[in-house]
């Protein structure tokens, strides 16, 4: 695939996937995950999720990729519980 000049969405993934007819929820999700673990290391996920879904949901509110990046920006607001050992107290 093509690289992007988009550094929010550098290998074109979520642009793609605007551009594919008939395009399913589960697949979308699909392509986001790929996105997600493709951003470049230091690059800010919640601002690039933030400026994809402000370029593209508003000319596509119903397509299913919309509700993907919003679905994303809900869980990116949300503060996660640490797990495992570290959540425990010492004692």
């Amino acid at each position: 695939m093509a690289r992007s000049d988009d550094p929010n969405d550098p290998k074109g993934l979520i642009r793609e996937a605007y551009r594919i007819d008939g395009i399913t929820a589960p697949e979308c999700r699909s392509i986001f995950l790929d996105w997600a673990l493709s951003l470049p290391e230091g690059r800010d996920q919640a601002q690039a999720l933030r400026a994809l879904h402000a370029s593209y949901a508003p000319g596509a509110p119903d397509h299913p990729m919309s509700q993907v990046l919003q679905d994303g920006l809900g869980a990116a607001r949300t503060p996660r519980r640490r797990g495992g050992w570290r959540s425990r107290e010492r004692g």
